[in-house]
């Protein structure tokens, strides 16, 4: 690594989930002073200061950004919801406007943190059944390109010239529970222990993911490396098929039994049982980074199987 986090001042923005409570502790681990900025503060006590920021507002928060030495944006209204025009419309200004208000803000004030690293997703590329796409690959239509293609160009606007500025178009991401939900990981678990964590619809749409301790290594290199800049795919170099994936997750958990999906149950159960989107579960998509590998990023979990028995704490072959 270039320098060091020991001591630095960090803003995570929107950072009061899980995404946001796993790389506080990641950079605390490393020595970061963590400030999150949220509507609301983390439902768990952690080793940051939380400052409320209702992501769409200048206010006093702004001057959290003064001096500081680096600002990572995950706001954001999850995408986990039916996709109704009320909450199609959420999603998009909880992205837009938060990242608009915060180049605001560093307009303001005197020294700006002279890195912004600002999440992204790789559903920007739509859903190819079969195609790999890399950050070369054309973007895709519908609802979660938009938003995204949206969300970028928010950023690029807002982004001080004197700024090195950093995307992270990140995949479906594994982690542990912290008091602040798990994910998407976590519905998936409770569905397998159920015995229903088997094929949904083809079974073949991709699942591109990434181990949450890979994604917070790639935040921190974003932070310290000063050759690092535009956008990256953050996701590890081996997705896999969503019938691949449920078998190692089932695995993991030593459940023998994965009754499959077909598409209408998919459908029916994600609207009325769930409240969920059932595209999420029937689409995906195939993504790697050519960027991380041209530069030498080394994944610590690159492996489904090994970041399953991490996460889950059991060694079975």
């Amino acid at each position: 690594m270039y320098r060091s986090l020991q001591d630095k001042r960090i803003l995570i923005a929107g950072g009061s989930g899980f995404l946001g409570v796993s790389l506080a502790h990641h950079l605390d681990a490393h020595g970061a002073e963590i400030v999150i900025l949220s509507r609301n503060a983390p439902r768990v006590s952690g080793p940051w200061r939380h400052r409320c920021w209702d992501g769409r507002t200048l206010g006093t928060w702004r001057d959290e950004l003064d001096e500081a030495d680096g600002l990572v944006n995950l706001a954001g209204r999850s995408v986990a919801c039916i996709k109704s025009p009320d909450h199609q419309d959420e999603i998009l200004r909880s992205r837009v406007e938060s990242t608009r208000v915060l180049g605001e803000a560093m307009r303001t004030i005197d020294s700006p943190p002279p890195v912004w690293i600002q999440m992204s997703t790789a559903h920007i590329y739509g859903d190819p059944p079969q195609s790999v796409c890399t950050e070369q690959s054309a973007f895709g239509y519908g609802l979660a390109p938009f938003v995204a293609r949206a969300w970028e160009q928010a950023f690029h606007a807002s982004l001080l010239p004197s700024q090195r500025g950093v995307i992270l178009r990140t995949s479906f991401v594994l982690g542990r529970k912290r008091g602040a939900g798990g994910g998407a990981l976590d519905t998936l678990t409770t569905l397998a222990r159920l015995g229903l964590g088997g094929r949904v619809g083809s079974g073949q749409q991709g699942l591109s993911w990434i181990h949450e301790t890979d994604l917070n290594r790639l935040f921190e290199r974003a932070l310290l490396e000063p050759t690092m800049q535009g956008a990256y795919i953050a996701s590890a170099p081996h997705p896999v098929p969503q019938v691949e994936f449920m078998r190692e997750l089932r695995r993991a958990i030593r459940m023998p039994i994965g009754l499959p999906a077909f598409a209408w149950m998919v459908r029916f159960g994600s609207r009325f049982l769930f409240r969920t989107d059932p595209e999420l579960a029937l689409y995906g998509r195939y993504v790697i980074s050519k960027r991380l590998e041209e530069e030498g990023f080394e994944f610590q979990r690159p492996d489904l199987r090994e970041a399953m028995r991490d996460l889950f704490g059991r060694d079975r072959q």
